[in-house]
């Protein structure tokens, strides 16, 4: 069986479903399931066992025999959050917990990081694992990934497979549930059915015109491939931390722009400032290098973010699907 941790939210249950449509897993979904707003995402998974966020650390004690890998992307994901308690809590000691059961039962792991890590990117954005005890985060959320990949490089004793993944601005269908964190595709989709137009942040340094900041776009499905190649190729000498984005950065514009086309309606653009509350930490340039994935075998080419706008637009947003 496979765990996956964070099955109600955004990206872990476009993995699970996709797990379930290989039809070649059963599957165990643990996550805070009191969440009214996130039902839609795991309606489908009607027969695989459920577990609470809270009772799994007691659960894989007395099932271990049952778990094949875990896949860890359950995290507080809120960048606006400022409780270094609640990240330390779940995202830090919660995620080491799970590392020493993953050690004591000799189960691989893979587990969610973030490109948040890389803080204002003035050290590049490159996974070698020399250089990232070096990195600064801009937020508690991003102190809270960079914690634990530094302790989890810093461990003697490692599980017999683990994978840290650097994600970078993931989008596509089940983040409905995300408010302010969700895509800006999401929020532009829905400020055009309301209003006819889009509201992109300004820039408010030099360097970038209004709109043209820029970001390393990754479709979820993308997201989904990569963690299944890394699950079929989970050799020893594969560990370590890796980037998940496409390689390849887009401007904000490029994808207001791919939405307006996707919902076949006239590009309508206007700009605000950026919130004060993040004004200071906002990253204005994001891309991944992907050269340590392809490395160890990764040679499927990521979605254009073209094509991944219109598939989310019009699959999943126009018709109000989920994955």
């Amino acid at each position: 069986m496979i765990v996956v941790t964070g099955a109600a939210g955004f990206i872990a249950s476009v993995v699970a479903s996709r797990f379930l449509k290989d039809k070649a897993y059963k599957l165990v979904l643990v996550d805070d399931f009191s969440r009214e707003d996130k039902k839609r995402n795991y309606s489908q998974f009607e027969n695989e066992i459920r577990v609470e966020r809270n009772d799994f650390s007691n659960w894989l004690n007395e099932n271990h025999q049952d778990i094949d890998f875990i896949i860890h992307l359950g995290a507080r994901t809120d960048t606006t959050e400022k409780s270094v308690e609640l990240f330390d809590k779940l995202n830090l000691n919660y995620t080491k917990s799970m590392w020493n059961q993953c050690i004591e039962f000799n189960i691989p792991l893979i587990y969610a990081s973030s490109a948040a890590t890389y803080g204002d990117g003035l050290l590049g954005f490159n996974d070698n694992e020399s250089t990232i005890p070096q990195l600064k985060p801009l937020n508690p959320y991003g102190d809270s990934k960079q914690d634990f990949d530094v302790w989890a490089l810093n461990q003697d004793v490692k599980p017999k497979f683990w994978a840290g993944l650097k994600f970078f601005n993931v989008y596509g269908p089940n983040e409905y549930h995300k408010g302010r964190m969700a895509s800006v595709i999401f929020h532009t989709f829905n400020q055009v059915n309301k209003t006819d137009k889009m509201r992109l942040f300004r820039s408010h340094i030099d360097e970038y015109k209004d709109g043209e900041q820029l970001r390393d776009f990754i479709y979820v499905k993308d997201v989904a491939d990569v963690i299944l190649f890394l699950m079929k190729n989970a050799k020893k000498e594969n560990s370590g931390i890796y980037n998940l984005g496409t390689g390849n950065a887009r401007s904000f514009h490029d994808l207001a722009k791919a939405t307006f086309n996707a919902m076949e309606k006239p590009e309508n653009i206007e700009f605000i400032d950026i919130p004060e509350d993040i004004r200071d930490t906002y990253q204005y340039f994001t891309e991944a290098n992907m050269d340590k994935l392809k490395f160890i075998g990764y040679s499927k080419a990521f979605t254009s973010l073209e094509n991944g706008v219109n598939d989310y637009v019009v699959n999943y947003l126009m018709k109000n699907r989920t994955y």
